[in-house]
């Protein structure tokens, strides 16, 4: 399999939108005492430097959250998360993005737990030296989809479960439904969030009828696009979230109408919310 290099998209507009709804879901689970664990699929390294030559090639960061951080009013759905980034470069300029990870680390409580898988040697040990003693915290050098099922239901009966996998082999696509159907069935009363990009619409309309059949309920899309299909590379990027908050959908809604006009290219923004699967 091919080596994939996530410092390269850091902190582009699809990080933005996932990293967005991740915090605002965490901050969901936090509103009540009870401990939750926090799975992480595909985990990464964990913080990425945007000064290096990966991140420097293509600064995919200039469109996502060096353009956000620009906007002079931002809406209350994004201001946990970009504080979070801002307390990452404080007295500099961005140069550092913190992967899912990192993030919720900064969210768990004492009492919450959080189970990180990655393969990828390199990216495996950058995660671990990065949480290294951080008892709240297991760094896996596994396959996140394997390891999934075994993990629920969770001793605290409360999860969020982020399906994070980088889309290099198209079979990807597929193997993300599997794992949340296979998650799902597990643990019907955990929350979801499957990442996708988008390239060719295809991939994702057959995403969308797997999971359609899949026998999962309760589950709403929202997508976000900067640019019309058709400009070529990763134009947009989607969540699936399965048992959204009831407070979710109208936030979401809100947030993406300013994602859209915010990272759009020359006004050409849009988005997508929707019920794809009833409760």
């Amino acid at each position: 399999m091919l080596r994939y290099r996530h410092v390269c998209h850091a902190g582009n507009h699809a990080d933005v939108l996932k990293h967005a709804v991740l915090v605002r879901m965490l901050e969901y689970l936090k509103q009540k005492d009870k401990p939750f664990l926090f799975i992480d699929t595909h985990a990464g390294a964990g913080l990425y430097q945007l000064t290096s030559p990966w991140a420097q090639k293509n600064r995919e960061f200039d469109g996502g959250i060096g353009r956000l951080l620009q906007c002079p009013r931002l809406p209350a759905q994004l201001e946990t998360y970009v504080g979070l980034i801002k307390s990452l470069n404080r007295h500099q300029a961005l140069q550092h993005y913190p992967g899912s990870p990192s993030l919720a680390a900064a969210l768990l409580r004492p009492g919450d737990r959080a189970r990180l898988f990655e393969l990828h040697t390199d990216e495996f040990e950058a995660l671990g030296s990065r949480f290294r003693g951080e008892r709240r915290i297991k760094v896996e050098q596994q396959d996140g989809f394997r390891a999934l099922p075994g993990l629920l239901p969770p001793a605290q009966r409360r999860a969020l479960v982020l399906i994070d996998p980088p889309y290099q082999r198209k079979r990807d696509y597929t193997a993300a439904v599997t794992a949340l159907q296979a998650a799902w069935r597990r643990f019907p009363a955990g929350l979801y969030l499957l990442w996708y990009p988008v390239v060719q619409r295809t991939s994702i309309d057959r995403l969308e009828r797997d999971l359609i059949a899949s026998g999962v309920r309760d589950v709403l899309l929202a997508e976000l696009a900067v640019a019309p299909a058709g400009r070529g590379g990763m134009h947009a990027s989607g969540l699936i979230i399965v048992n959204p908050p009831w407070t979710l959908e109208p936030q979401l809604r809100r947030l993406l109408a300013f994602l859209a006009t915010a990272l759009g290219l020359q006004g050409q923004g849009s988005y997508r919310l929707e019920t794809l699967v009833a409760e």
